[in-house]
């Protein structure tokens, strides 16, 4: 708990109290707001914690604020400190006090980002943490090199221990404001065979060396200064009067450590954040830095903002419904006083193509009524969702754009699969050759290539054709002639391969065997997972294609056809990169339980997982403006494998009476194959149920004609038809293309969970799937 100490008294400022209380009344930058916002603008001394939800002005009042300290004479600009997470809503911050107070809010020297204001105190300071004023700042190319260095140095296998890892463990580390002397004991043993510390120190100090930090040394050694020198500390405690941090919920304990050792000065704190739009626990964030604001400030004043601007009634109604069943959260509820509006709705659909091809045929109707595509945005769970859409928006000539990254096939990801793909189909792509030679790492670099392109240009041949050559002769050296050999065997194998088994499967061989998935298996980001998911797409869109040729073809038609980035365009985004935007008509696919919430968040966090999953639900509905369309699908590819899904519990946590089901939903029913819902009684043994599903085995409401009617929104809306009979039994002996023979160890509808002999236990679909 931090002491409370007595806050100074401001300085005298010219003008005196009654001529700044007269500006004050009749300060024009008060005009407009609501009474909760002029609350948090006015409310000056000591901590404040402003709750902002989505959509209530959050920005206003933090800029509005920083100009009414200013103003009023109770600090000048220099004196407040202000930080942020991006450098666009610090630009953003200083455009807006600007234009409410004209030149005296421009020279504000202390609004930035965490890391731009540590790398200013820091340079101020840099002797005493061992640093000199010109330190470097690294980026993460040469912070892999260093890595490697000391990889070497300390002989570890960085095959085995990639630095790519160790840079993302480290990281992890600094995020938690942990030196190498306060790694705890069981972390630094789990990296490299308990050198993980050992290696941290030794990263830390060749930095010194080089008088460099990386990224996350900019608040760790700040937080260091501060730490080891008192009298520092309470330089920069008396400078900054007052203190503004905006989107608090999104710090992390590094940035939370800083903060507070700041506050201990004058207390006069205000953080702006919302608790309910914590989305980035997977990168460090901490939601509880938010939730014991109270605790670590006591008698902090708390203000919430709950008048929305941005969203109709019942979307605002479809949201609190929904995050209201977070347990962690200190409670506020969003209203409107706009018009309801219209309703959320929910879709089912049969898989992702469809589901692209709804999505795609709501636009262009909605685009007939006069809507911008500027105002529309797809926001999925996994940017492997965006594979389908992508291809769906090409056939119909609908123009879109990808937001926070590249589109699928420009993904490095793809691109290296599509190269080793390439090399297969056409040997002298000389491009694609040399694209993946050395990735994953082989000990064939630049120098190699040159010698092999050299020789191929003299000899007008492919650097393929080459290599082949000059693995005969003495021009390479012994181990870059026997890894090359290895490799244009490789490459003889898959060719071998071609139309003799499908080019899907063939493509999924190719990745494993060269080392590629392997290499993003052992790449310890945040990044890798996601990179996983969109290479297991990249092979489930191949089944589309007659042959690996076909398909190729495709990519490069589909590449050709991106224009330039004039015009209206539809917005396509992963949830997480959606925060802050805001957008006429949301559509939100991919509501299915394994997928969102998804699995990884379930098993590597548990409640605090799944609570933070319907926070970025929350995100997702509170981008909307006018409407929100969610759709689910009973069947989906996941992990390579088609799979019958269930519904996201999201969707039976959304309040009836604020969303709306589909009416066409019934009728595209018809022709659909057997689901996992035509059996209520599966519900009961779901190991994703919840009480809503397990109200609908109670009620049992349809079950003599196959019909399982589940409550809340999902209630007619799933798949109706008569039960199954199923093809196999337990104990039946089966067999599957990829993971050959098994035992069928349960059945449950049209899904079995099958015993292989090689495989292990899998859960496969019965039309993938025959007697043995």
């Amino acid at each position: 708990m931090v002491p409370r100490a007595a806050t100074p008294a401001p300085a005298p400022r010219p003008g005196g109290i009654a001529e700044r209380a007269r500006a004050h009344l009749s300060a024009p930058y008060l005009d407009g707001l609501n009474a909760e916002q002029r609350r948090a603008v006015e409310t000056l001394e000591g901590p404040v914690l402003v709750l902002a939800g989505a959509g209530t002005g959050k920005t206003r009042v933090l800029t509005t604020r920083i100009a009414h300290l200013v103003s009023t004479g109770r600090a000048r600009p220099h004196e407040i400190l202000a930080v942020t997470f991006t450098n666009k809503a610090a630009r953003e911050m200083k455009e807006r006090i600007g234009a409410l107070i004209g030149p005296a809010g421009e020279g504000m020297p202390w609004l930035g980002t965490f890391h731009a204001v540590s790398t200013k105190i820091l340079r101020r300071h840099a002797e005493l943490v061992g640093l000199k004023s010109g330190f470097t700042i690294l980026d993460t190319d040469d912070q892999i090199r260093l890595l490697k260095q000391v990889l070497q140095a300390a002989n570890v296998d960085d095959k085995r221990w990639p630095a790519r890892g160790l840079a993302h463990l480290i990281d992890s580390w600094k995020n938690r404001g942990l030196d190498p002397a306060r790694v705890p004991a069981g972390e630094a043993g789990a990296y490299a065979n308990g050198k993980g510390q050992q290696l941290y120190a030794a990263y830390q100090a060749r930095l010194k060396t080089l008088n460099a930090t990386d990224f996350g040394d900019l608040l760790l050694e700040c937080l260091r200064l501060f730490r080891e020198n008192p009298d520092v500390l309470a330089q920069y405690q008396d400078r900054f009067r007052y203190m503004l941090v905006d989107e608090y919920q999104d710090t992390n304990v590094v940035q939370y450590l800083w903060l507070r050792l700041l506050a201990q000065g004058r207390h006069n704190v205000c953080c702006v954040g919302d608790d309910d739009q914590s989305i980035y626990g997977w990168r460090g964030a901490e939601v509880d830095n938010i939730l014991r604001f109270e605790h670590d400030f006591p008698g902090a004043a708390v203000v919430k903002l709950e008048n929305n601007y941005r969203s109709t009634g019942h979307i605002l109604g479809a949201a609190s419904g929904l995050i209201a069943r977070n347990e962690d959260r200190l409670g506020k509820t969003l209203f409107t006083e706009g018009e309801p509006g219209e309703k959320p709705r929910v879709s089912g659909v049969w898989d992702s193509e469809e589901e692209a091809r709804q999505v795609g045929e709501e636009i262009e109707q909605l685009q007939r009524k006069g809507l911008s595509l500027d105002g529309v945005a797809i926001l999925v769970r996994a940017s492997f969702q965006m594979r389908e859409f992508e291809e769906r928006f090409i056939t119909l000539g609908l123009p879109y754009r990808v937001i926070g990254g590249p589109r699928f096939y420009e993904r490095l990801e793809i691109r290296d699969a599509l190269a080793y793909l390439r090399c297969v189909a056409q040997p002298d792509d000389d491009l694609a050759f040399e694209r993946i030679v050395n990735t994953p790492k082989r000990g064939l670099g630049d120098s190699t290539i040159g010698i092999l392109r050299a020789f191929g240009r003299d000899r007008d041949l492919p650097i393929m054709a080459s290599a082949a050559m000059m693995v005969e002769t003495d021009e390479l050296k012994p181990k870059q002639r026997q890894t090359l050999r290895a490799l244009l065997g490789d490459f003889a194998r898959w060719r071998a391969r071609l139309g003799t088994i499908p080019h899907s499967e063939l493509a999924e061989q190719i990745l494993d065997e060269s080392g590629y998935t392997d290499f993003w298996q052992k790449d310890r980001s945040a990044e890798a997972a996601g990179r996983l998911e969109n290479l297991k797409e990249l092979v489930r869109s191949m089944e589309e294609f007659p042959d690996l040729v076909s398909f190729l073809e495709h990519i490069a038609l589909v590449m050709d056809t991106e224009g330039a980035e004039a015009g209206e365009r539809v917005s396509i985004m992963t949830l997480h990169g959606a925060k802050g935007l805001e957008f006429e008509t949301v559509f939100l696919p991919g509501w299915e339980e394994g997928l969102f919430p998804h699995q990884r968040s379930l098993d590597d966090n548990g409640k605090a997982g799944l609570e933070e999953e319907r926070r970025l639900a929350y995100v997702g509905l509170t981008r909307a403006k006018r409407r929100a369309f969610v759709y689910f699908a009973t069947n989906r590819r996941i992990h390579g494998m088609w799979q019958t899904t269930i519904p996201s519990r999201f969707l039976d946590e959304l309040p009836e009476e604020h969303v709306a089901v589909a009416e066409n939903a019934r009728e595209k029913r018809s022709g659909y194959g057997p689901s996992r819902f035509d059996n209520v009684q599966t519900f009961g043994t779901s190991s994703y149920a919840t009480p809503g599903w397990q109200r609908a085995q109670r009620q049992g409401a349809g079950a003599t004609s196959g019909v399982a009617r589940l409550p809340g929104v999902i209630e007619g809306e799933l798949i109706a038809k008569s039960t199954q009979t199923a093809h196999y039994t337990v104990g039946a002996r089966v067999m599957h293309q990829k993971f050959g023979p098994g035992a069928v160890a349960a059945v449950d509808g049209n899904k079995l969970t099958v015993d292989f002999d090689k495989a292990g236990r899998k859960m496969v679909l019965e039309s993938f799937i025959q007697a043995a």
